[in-house]
């Protein structure tokens, strides 16, 4: 028989009644966790929910996933990285399902091609629901029931399913809006209460530069609390003086860079970002069109909207984010000025908005180790060829986003919620006595 949690009443010695104690102390973490787990899941579905069963079987391009394939994913890690190695008796749902929903594992076995999850009508979408059930079901009992030492090993795989799958609900909406933007019909994303987190109009404010000293800063996870190995260790970084917008760059701003040839300019352009954008005929970021009249219309979760020119710009590339600050005067800020600064408390739409391209490679800290075991490839082995985002965005879900978080993607990707905030060094004149 598994020990029940109620079992572990107060006892009349003093050792006894500290371990009454420690005993209470883990069943709350236990009933907090699981009640945040229950409620993350519930929040994938929700989104899922403003989708038709068509909907969530789009794959509009090689790098974006269906929606059902996003919550069959999910579900396959806590399987296969929780229950199965500590969950005492669990019964796998299907054993397909281990190649369908494995992403990029190597240690945990063969994976269906990336490319071609949209080709996966098969689970039928009331299999996957029923899939995350029979895995909802196993993981209330887990947190419930299992022994203390089974419990020690999975409380941290939790958590890390937990931020694993908010990392998913995000995709899902930028997965969903890429295929949407797709159709002649350009159908809106219906999901009023997610997107009440963005403001329906954005007030103009003024560009403001907040100076920073630089000198020697710590940046990184501090210890407590939850990060991903890619945010350790926490370690010193020496900075010159410099100076970041207080806010990001909107729409009309970048509109001016549009009008003013920015996109025919090469000089503005890292060399890749204009062969890139040549091939490819940006003349515009990639979800706005333009109208007879001069005008742009932007497509974005609730559809096709004329553009608010105090709206931060988003759906942009490292490589038009770059170009951009290249013709403002300025540049794009490193991640690790960006963290110093967002310290401050000084700055504004850090977290839910945009994410924020900066101009530093992803690349491992001093001292980095991946995590061990399947999970230890998570992060490291994506540190080559890519670039950093800071921030969040309007599709983070609430209490996802930090200071220390390390967000990153190619600098050719502009499905994202990715705009800019610029940054310039601090004039010589400064700091002089």
């Amino acid at each position: 028989m598994k020990p029940s949690l109620a079992d572990d009443g107060p006892r009349n010695t003093s050792s006894s009644s500290s371990s009454s104690s420690v005993a209470q102390a883990e069943q709350t973490e236990r009933i907090e966790l699981l009640a945040r787990l229950q409620a993350t899941r519930r929040h994938t579905e929700h989104l899922a929910a403003a989708l038709s069963p068509e909907d969530q079987g789009l794959q509009s391009m090689p790098d974006t996933s269906p929606t059902k394939w996003h919550q069959a994913h999910t579900t396959w890690f806590f399987e296969t990285l929780v229950l199965r190695p500590w969950a005492r008796d669990y019964q796998v749902f299907d054993p397909h399902f281990a190649q369908l929903f494995n992403s990029y594992y190597e240690a945990l076995g063969a994976r269906h091609p990336r490319p071609q999850r949209g080709l996966l009508s098969r689970p039928a979408l009331s299999e996957v629901q029923a899939y995350r059930a029979h895995v909802d079901r196993a993981l209330a009992d887990l947190a419930l029931h299992a022994d203390a030492d089974s419990w020690a090993q999975a409380r941290p795989l939790l958590e890390l399913g937990l931020q694993h799958e908010q990392q998913h609900q995000e995709l899902i909406l930028s997965d969903i809006l890429h295929a949407f933007s797709l159709n002649p019909l350009a159908p809106a994303y219906l999901a009023p209460a997610y997107l009440a987190q963005a403001p329906a109009s954005h007030p103009a404010t003024t560009l403001q530069w907040l100076a920073h000293p630089g000198g020697l800063v710590s940046v990184g996870a501090p210890a407590g609390g939850f990060a991903f190995d890619n945010e350790s260790p926490r370690h010193a970084v020496q900075m010159a003086g410099f100076e970041i917008a207080n806010r990001l760059v909107n729409c009309g701003e970048f509109a001016a860079f549009i009008e003013d040839g920015g996109y025919r300019q090469a000089n503005l352009w890292l060399a890749d970002g204009w062969a890139l954008a040549q091939a490819q005929a940006w003349q515009q970021p990639s979800y706005w069109r333009p109208q007879p009249d001069g005008s742009w219309q932007v497509f974005g979760l609730a559809g096709e909207q004329a553009l608010d020119p105090h709206a931060p710009v988003m759906q942009l590339s490292f490589y038009e984010a770059a170009a951009y600050a290249e013709w403002a005067g300025a540049r794009l800020p490193t991640e690790f000025e960006w963290e110093a600064a967002a310290g401050s408390g000084r700055l504004s739409q850090l977290f839910d908005q945009a994410w924020q391209w900066t101009h530093s490679a992803y690349h491992p800290y001093p001292g980095f180790k991946p995590w061990a075991g399947a999970v230890g490839e998570y992060n490291g082995k994506f540190m080559v060829g890519q670039m950093v985002l800071r921030g969040g965005s309007l599709a983070t879900p609430p209490g996802h986003a930090r200071l220390s978080y390390r967000n990153f993607f190619a600098p050719q990707a502009r499905w994202q919620f990715s705009g800019l905030r610029l940054a310039r060094d601090l004039p010589s004149h400064q700091g002089q006595t």
